[in-house]
């Protein structure tokens, strides 16, 4: 088998790379439906502490447009993507990717077309004994799913590889993709909403609307447990802008291309 291909030379990790704290953070509650997924895309933006807008209504390609617009009025922006960034490093290999971003939106809809394993969860497609998880998966959300898993119940791959071109988009215009780029702005990083949000049942209203109003946080997000998750990651993420504006190059070679889940670093005291 052919090596994977290397990455370009933006890149590879560099010890000179610089970044200023991002001004506006902007967290998106991700959907890989074909019908319907504006109504379930949710971007929500935060600057210096609050919610500067909650809204929905854009499918995929909208949003990514719209995004790359906040970046040409507002280089300094950091967005947090809520889907997979990447896929499992012997299954990279085993297909000749570099990661998420080398994968052809073609390829990855016949993949959700056909379900050829490792992939499952389409009728009569189970899951197989192939090593199902990332390694930024073991590390810090060992419950999350896989993303060889594209049917069923709580099933994110279908997300992951339709988000695979819009990571493509945004860093042809110019957003460095974190851990596959240095950190730098504009950016963009993989969030996992339950690790921002802490213990919650988010499928209660009641309980999405308790959640804000003890934190002090607006409200709008208890519409729906998908504008509940693009609110308080945003939130998280401002509060945390100082880690976002220096994130440190990878050198671990497999989170290089299978990505990594940002989570914020607490502070000594705690915070």
């Amino acid at each position: 088998m052919a090596a994977p291909r290397r990455p370009p030379a933006a890149g590879r990790p560099s010890r000179a790379t610089v970044a200023a704290a991002p001004s506006r953070l902007a967290a998106v509650d991700w959907s890989g439906r074909v019908v319907g997924a504006e109504r379930h895309i949710w971007l929500a933006v935060a600057e210096r502490g609050r919610l500067v807008s909650l809204e929905c209504g854009r499918d995929r390609g909208r949003l990514a447009d719209h995004l790359v617009e906040l970046a040409l009025r507002d280089p300094a922006l950091l967005v947090g993507l809520d889907f997979g960034f990447s896929l499992p490093v012997w299954f990279l290999d085993r297909e000749r990717l570099e990661n998420g971003m080398a994968v052809p939106e073609v390829l990855s809809e016949r993949w959700l077309r056909e379900c050829p394993a490792p992939f499952w969860g389409r009728l009569g497609r189970r899951r197989g004994p192939e090593p199902q998880q990332r390694r930024t998966e073991l590390l810090v959300a060992p419950r999350a799913k896989s993303i060889f898993q594209i049917g069923g119940s709580g099933a994110v791959g279908t997300g992951s590889l339709r988000g695979f071109a819009v990571l493509a988009r945004l860093r042809r215009e110019g957003f460095r993709i974190w851990p596959f780029d240095d950190g730098g702005l504009p950016g963009a990083v993989e969030i996992f909403p339950r690790l921002l949000t802490g213990p919650v049942v988010k499928s209660r209203t009641a309980e999405r609307y308790r959640y804000l109003r003890e934190r002090a946080l607006p409200t709008l997000g208890g519409v729906s447990e998908d504008a509940f998750d693009a609110e308080v990651s945003a939130l998280v993420m401002d509060r945390h802008r100082g880690q976002l504006g220096g994130l440190p190059p990878e050198w671990d070679p497999v989170l290089r291309r299978e990505g990594r889940i940002w989570t914020p670093v607490p502070s000594p005291a705690g915070g």
